[in-house]
């Protein structure tokens, strides 16, 4: 019987149901998870696509059905999961904070486009990262870079705000980051339960946010409206 790296056996799996589960801040990855190149990857999944559509019951020699296997594929490898790929990592340049600005930092409302990785159902909605620095600042759309990274792979949303902190706090050499998602995860609003009011909201707090004065702080920033 398969088991997974807990001793965890499928039975078990189907036991907990719709339990929510996560494991670590790293995304699981065999070791060998990049031996394939990406184009092998997607002649490999348009087979496996082929394969579960057969099985539904789809006619795949419908001309609006012959590309789907293909198309789902490329989208796979090549949008919706490309950051499982260190690869597509981007380059989190930073610079001396020359004008010796000393107060957070916030980039609000940064489109949020994942993947539950327990259904593969869409999670979408907006993170808000903060930082304060320590010497150190980076370019505004580089977080928004490395939230999109994160977020186009499996996921789980405790992980992702956990990782996009982690990413920029090794960047800018201070903990003093923080990072708010709120999001709708289509495994709740589109089966299950089928709630599509309900959200998920998350949050991560590194170094000086962790103080209640200046989470507050955060939290007054991300309720400011923005007008133009």
């Amino acid at each position: 019987m398969f088991e997974g790296k807990n001793g965890m056996s499928i039975d078990n799996i189907d036991e907990l149901g719709e339990n929510h589960i996560g494991t670590s801040a790293q995304t699981p990855l065999r070791d060998n998870a990049f031996e394939l190149s990406d184009s092998e990857k997607i002649d490999i999944i348009q087979d496996k696509v082929k394969d579960i559509l057969t099985t539904l019951g789809m006619d795949l020699t419908d001309d609006s059905l012959q590309g789907t296997p293909k198309r789902v594929a490329k989208a796979f490898v090549n949008e919706l999961f490309s950051g499982l790929n260190p690869a597509n990592k981007p380059e989190l340049s930073t610079f001396e904070n020359t004008y010796k600005y000393g107060e957070m930092l916030v980039e609000k409302n940064i489109v949020v486009y994942s993947t539950c990785e327990h259904h593969l159902l869409p999670i979408i909605g907006r993170a808000h990262v903060a930082y304060i620095s320590k010497g150190k600042v980076i370019g505004l759309s580089k977080m928004n870079r490395i939230v999109e990274y994160y977020a186009k792979r499996p996921q789980v949303q405790e992980r992702l705000t956990m990782q996009v902190v982690q990413a920029l706090q090794e960047a800018l050499g201070t903990e003093d980051v923080a990072c708010i998602i709120d999001a709708k995860h289509l495994c709740v609003n589109s089966r299950g339960i089928k709630d599509i009011e309900s959200s998920t909201v998350t949050a991560e707090y590194g170094g000086a946010f962790k103080n209640i004065e200046v989470k507050r702080e955060l939290l007054d920033y991300i309720k400011m409206q923005t007008k133009v």
